[in-house]
């Protein structure tokens, strides 16, 4: 395996169990911290053969999740707590969104969804956020600023510009026909038209 490889399946690994606290967190209200370690081994089973020291791992994640502004600490009784803020809610939606996106069973209604931005270079780390989520989820870059996606995905357009910050710098529309698609429906293994 490459290095690059390497790196993107550690950082993989780290998002899956920073959603997962999240998740729990969001699902309970509060988690104790003393419950999220407890637990832990049952949010990393699927990390075979390799040995983590628990207890950091958490302490990790918690860190990660409250400099990113999703979730802060809160004491009551001498404990400490872990609580989902409203930006870790937004993240959360938005990546149940995209998972929801990718699982859903999909059958072509005949029109294409294009999502075009024209987001200023000053918020260049926005953009290129936004062209790799959209990339994730199977978009196909038909110019530089024009993304195109065969199925209805408009909550999901509608959650990342708020995410993001990009509402009026993002606009998501509904065509029956692109001039030239035959490379696009075999791409998205659609019939031919």
């Amino acid at each position: 395996m490459g290095k690059l490889e390497e790196v993107s399946r550690k950082r993989k690994k780290k998002q899956d169990i920073q959603h997962a606290v999240l998740a729990t967190v969001a699902v309970t209200g509060v988690i104790a911290f003393a419950a999220i370690v407890g637990n832990a081994v049952q949010l990393l089973n699927y990390l075979p053969n390799e040995r983590y020291n628990l207890k950091y791992r958490m302490k990790s994640v918690a860190g990660r999740l409250i400099a990113k502004g999703y979730a802060n600490w809160m004491e009551r009784d001498g404990k400490k707590f872990l609580r989902i803020t409203s930006k870790g809610r937004k993240a959360l939606a938005l990546e149940q969104a995209k998972a929801s996106l990718s699982n859903q069973k999909k059958k072509w209604d005949g029109r294409w969804r294009m999502v075009a931005f024209d987001i200023p270079e000053r918020r260049r780390g926005v953009r290129f956020r936004l062209r790799a989520v959209m990339r994730e989820i199977g978009f196909v870059r038909l110019q530089d600023s024009v993304w195109v996606y065969p199925y209805d995905c408009e909550d999901f357009i509608a959650l990342l510009k708020a995410e993001l910050k990009i509402g009026k710098d993002v606009l998501y529309a509904i065509a029956d026909t692109i001039e030239h698609d035959k490379n696009l429906r075999r791409h998205f293994n659609l019939p031919e038209g």
